[in-house]
């Protein structure tokens, strides 16, 4: 039985504005084409990447990085907090889900950092390390028909102003056995002449043989529509960043092998009903941290709920706050 190539697509963003990059990033995770992956491969000016279930007063020293004339910026994928600047280049992949294969895709970036001659592995839950440092972080989400792994490429990020920005919890880096972030990641620039630009030539041309077949340049322009531009200022806006965290109080946290997270819960004393919950976690699944917090909203603290135990997340949520 043969099977169809796939429809291979690129576009290389020419701004940026995290923004509006985010938004051609959604824009292509929810207009469907079958038998297609897109790589999109974009840049942004200094800002700070959440995870779709964080709290960005936790993970981000804003006053410092507005200072700086930095960004903020939440994704709609799980996972932690990323610096980018424009010292280092993203990737999206975006793929028909008969098609989506992060193995693969994975590939694409190891295969082009070969032609620098660094050797590379993936590592853990979703980094890609050079000698045991980590240069790039990956996070993933699905709908109904496609699937989107995206992620950073470090090459030549500003250290210093990385450390100023994000805010790292101690228990993260006693977890890795290391003292600070820089420690833990690594700079591209530091072992070959690889720049954020002269880099995507060699992905274009991974991406090409890793699928075996000729790539369609999509420009990046013509995907700013008027519903693209619409929807970046949606996620650009106070409320969609910090709305529902101004007033967030950790009660409970811990952390776990899937990831950490902060509870801030408003439990009715009277009748122990949980009448709000909100959760910020680093974890790569987000489905379950908001399906954690729809199970939880009006239970009674006082009753313990049943696990539903083919979710480890769910479970282990409910015996944090039980």
């Amino acid at each position: 039985m043969t099977h169809e190539k796939p429809n291979l697509q690129i576009i290389i963003g020419n701004q940026y504005n995290p923004y509006i990059n985010l938004a051609v990033e959604s824009y292509l995770l929810d207009n469907f084409l079958p038998n297609t992956i897109t790589m999109f491969l974009w840049k942004n000016s200094k800002t700070v990447v959440i995870g779709t279930n964080q709290n960005p007063y936790s993970e981000c020293d804003i006053e410092t990085l507005f200072a700086d004339d930095g960004f903020i910026a939440r994704r709609r994928t799980g996972g932690g907090s990323v610096y980018h600047d424009l010292g280092n280049l993203n990737f999206s992949f975006i793929a028909d889900k008969e098609i989506y294969d992060v193995k693969r895709q994975m590939q694409v970036i190891q295969n082009a950092l070969l032609d620098f001659n660094l050797t590379t592995e993936v590592s853990g839950r979703n980094d890609i390390t050079y000698e045991g440092r980590k240069f790039s972080g990956n996070a993933f989400a699905k709908t109904r028909h496609q699937g989107l792994h995206h992620g950073t490429i470090l090459i030549k990020t500003d250290g210093e102003r990385l450390q100023k920005v994000l805010k790292v919890k101690p228990a993260k880096l006693h977890k890795h056995g290391v003292k600070s972030v820089a420690s833990r990641v690594i700079n591209l620039s530091e072992v070959a002449d690889i720049t954020s630009d002269n880099i995507i030539p060699h992905l274009v041309k991974a991406f090409e043989k890793v699928y075996d077949n000729e790539a369609k340049v999509i420009e990046f322009d013509s995907l700013l529509t008027d519903e693209v531009i619409k929807f970046s200022q949606h996620i650009g806006s106070d409320e969609y960043l910090f709305g529902k965290w101004k007033e967030f109080s950790t009660k409970k946290s811990d952390t776990f092998d899937w990831g950490s997270v902060d509870i801030d819960l408003n439990i009715d004393e009277a009748n122990g009903i949980i009448k709000d919950i909100n959760i910020a976690s680093d974890s790569l699944e987000p489905a379950s941290i908001n399906a954690a917090m729809e199970l939880l909203k009006g239970a009674n603290i006082k009753e313990t709920p049943s696990l539903p135990s083919d979710n480890k997340i769910i479970n282990d949520i409910i015996r944090l706050i039980y």
